[in-house]
């Protein structure tokens, strides 16, 4: 692969049309970024869109991206959807597509081959990468879509090779994902000095994602290292505690000085807050609004203890922390990131898919000592959401309605959290309610119901997790089912809600009835705060 020379050891410093001018067809390229714009090395994206219209140059690449990037909006130009080139595309390894709907709909459309694995065996499979070791044993995805006995992570007919197969491992049965290895890395940080030795002090999650791993796969691969910063210093100058990618693997730099920290930041001055290197005063994240969304994540909250180590998921459950700071409990339990983020809350959203920045947050780790830890049973408990649950228990978040999204870290915190709580309303698209006064009133259903006969595809295994004897909630604004052997159990409904008429019509099947069904606590429907800091406090 034909890289820019070093002289004196100073990095290369060129513009983006220069950089994407090094990539060869066929290329195997990592993308950067995370959520709502965060970590994206836009201008490489966009210029590397640029050539392929104007030259028909590079072709046949294959793309990996763990995380997904965009806003959920089909016409942006933003995210990976820039890339949503088909003629320029012939693989993907997606965690998740549905930040980039451009590029999902090429995955629908049949146009493209293409994967969904977990954030998390991505993630690892960088570092077997980098090793050159030839892929990831995991239990992960064991029952899911991932599983080979199922689809394998293929979502099209156009995708054909099997990269995950059922292996014995001493007597034990694993998933072995075998590892494709990148030759390009896009990567982006927030300062290079000369050398090209990288920190990332202004970026938000924050997060250091994969960065160090992926550098370390492309160069030991004899590949290309590019890496969009926001500004240059003097060689030698930067703290080495602060270096997450030594220059010794940064084959060229390009500087955007106007790179934004997020979408929802974009045009703003930098947010230090956002990228941890400031605190807020406990009053100093707003409060989320009392809607059905609030009270789901009430009445999850509920299955926290103090000392619990859990996760904030995205969707509903992104709210978790920060209802968590409301009650006055967020330093009675420590909520991760899958990214990497310990700790913080976030505030309420500011973007069409932005979960609100992550604000004092405790430490960060790379996103692969993560999932690690996750893989391990590091997690007492998760927050997820849902998109469809069948009778059995099973739920699906990657592939619904007939759109694909992806299932990001959801499989790998499911799968080995030792409780789940997951978090959604009974129906979407147009469900609209009124809470308040201590209860909630239905005032319009959705288009779609989310409680179905049979899930489209697995994500979530009811099989796997009664094998184990693992606690599962289901959690919804008018109802709480749990996890049984015999599928799934009624067990609480909310003040206001009728169960022959807000409940059993709006699902395809009829649920087992608890006969002890209770009511929900009354606080969850009250705009104030619950008071369960003293509940806590007596608990500890």
């Amino acid at each position: 692969m034909k890289k820019p020379e070093k002289i004196n050891n100073k990095v290369p410093i060129l513009t983006a049309d220069e950089a994407v001018a090094l990539i060869p067809n066929e290329a195997v390229i990592y993308l950067d970024g995370s959520g709502n714009g965060e970590r994206e090395p836009a201008s490489l994206y966009h210029a590397l869109a640029k050539r392929h219209k104007e030259t028909g140059s590079p072709n046949g690449l294959t793309l990996i991206h763990p995380n997904g990037v965009g806003d959920r909006t089909a016409g942006s130009d933003v995210g990976f959807g820039v890339l949503a080139l088909p003629t320029m595309i012939k693989r993907l390894l997606s965690g998740h597509l549905g930040q980039s709907p451009k590029l999902a709909d090429l995955v629908d459309h049949n146009e493209v081959e293409a994967y969904n694995f977990s954030m998390g065996t991505l993630s690892q499979m960088m570092r077997a990468a980098a090793a050159k070791q030839p892929g990831v044993f995991t239990k992960v995805g064991k029952g899911t879509f991932m599983d080979p006995r199922q689809t394998g992570g293929k979502l099209n007919e156009r995708t054909k090779e099997d990269l995950v197969k059922v292996v014995d491992v001493e007597g034990e049965e694993y998933l072995f994902y075998r590892t494709v290895s990148p030759t390009v890395a896009l990567l982006r940080g927030t300062t290079s000095d000369m050398n090209g030795y990288i920190t990332v002090e202004e970026e938000v999650g924050p997060a250091f994602l994969d960065d160090i791993a992926v550098a370390q796969a492309v160069h030991n691969n004899g590949g290309l290292v590019v890496v969009q910063v926001r500004r240059l210093v003097k060689e030698g100058t930067l703290n080495p505690k602060h270096v997450r990618i030594p220059g010794i693997l940064v084959d060229a730099v390009v500087v955007d000085p106007y790179q934004s920290q997020s979408y929802a930041l974009k045009g703003q001055p930098i947010d230090n807050f956002a990228a941890g290197d400031l605190k807020k005063p406990e009053d100093g994240v707003p409060p989320h609004p009392l809607t059905e969304r609030k009270v789901i994540v009430r009445r999850s909250l509920m299955e926290a203890k103090p000392g619990d180590i859990g996760n904030i998921g995205v969707g509903v459950q992104t709210a978790i922390s920060g209802v968590a700071n409301e009650e006055g409990i967020q330093k009675d339990f420590t909520l991760t990131v899958e990214t990497g983020v310990i700790g913080g809350a976030s505030g309420p959203s500011k973007g069409k898919s932005n979960g609100g920045e992550y604000y004092n947050v405790r430490a960060v780790i790379p996103m692969a000592d993560s999932f690690n830890f996750y893989e391990g049973g590091g997690l007492d408990v998760a927050y997820l959401s849902f998109a469809q649950v069948d009778n059995e228990g099973n739920v699906n978040v990657h592939w619904f309605n007939h759109k694909i999204m992806g299932t990001g870290g959801f499989i790998h915190i499911s799968a080995n959290a030792k409780k789940v709580v997951f978090g959604g309303t009974m129906t979407s698209g147009g469900f609209k309610s009124k809470v308040g006064g201590g209860k909630i009133e239905i005032l319009q259903e959705g288009r779609f119901k989310k409680f179905v006969g049979k899930v489209d595809q697995i994500t979530f295994s009811a099989k796997e997790a009664n094998r184990v004897n693992k606690p599962v909630f289901y959690v919804t604004e008018r109802c709480v089912f749990r996890l049984t052997p015999e599928g799934l159990e009624l067990i609480e409904i909310a003040p206001g809600i009728d169960l022959e008429k807000d409940i059993l019509p709006v699902m395809d099947f009829k649920p087992i009835i608890s006969k002890n069904l209770n009511m929900m606590d009354e606080r969850f429907f009250h705009d104030r705060p619950m008071g369960i800091k003293e509940e806590w406090r007596a608990k500890k």
